[in-house]
């Protein structure tokens, strides 16, 4: 599942031939903790990361990425995982939650991540080179959690 995300490039900023070596620090290693959402058959249906965004005088602010697998996308696991990590960011002690940088070309996550508080605070022109649609910009997103 984070292979074919990680492959296409449309969303996050890392390599697409990204080892599984890579990939299993940026999403297993380096994190606080991550989360599996499972169907009821076992099949995984989304994960996300939960981190501090910066250490030391910026650690009450968390950082969360996320993947829904593409046979579960329009069924709410988004929106789930999205729901469950504000609650254990907070239950963690965490102040704020930020995601540095969202692709503004994905517009179901622009979408939802509105839905669920969160405010564009910065704009990068040009951040983002995306196999489909060239350099496009990327949005900093930000939500309180007190």
């Amino acid at each position: 599942m984070l292979r074919q995300v990680f492959r296409a490039g449309e969303t996050y900023a890392l390599p697409p031939d990204i080892s599984e070596q890579q990939a299993r620090r940026v999403w297993i290693d380096v994190p606080v903790e991550t989360f599996v959402m499972t169907g009821s058959g076992g099949e995984i249906l989304g994960t996300y990361y939960l981190k501090v965004n910066h250490p030391g005088p910026g650690s009450h602010v968390c950082n969360c990425g996320y993947v829904v697998a593409a046979e579960a996308r329009g069924q709410g696991v988004g929106r789930a995982l999205g729901s469950h990590s504000l609650r254990e960011a907070k239950e963690r002690g965490f102040r704020a939650m930020q995601f540095n940088l969202v692709v503004s070309t994905n517009v179901v996550a622009l979408r939802l991540w509105k839905k669920l508080g969160f405010r564009t605070i910065g704009t990068v022109p040009g951040a983002f080179n995306s196999p489909k649609y060239g350099y496009v910009d990327a949005f900093v997103m930000y939500r309180e959690l007190t």
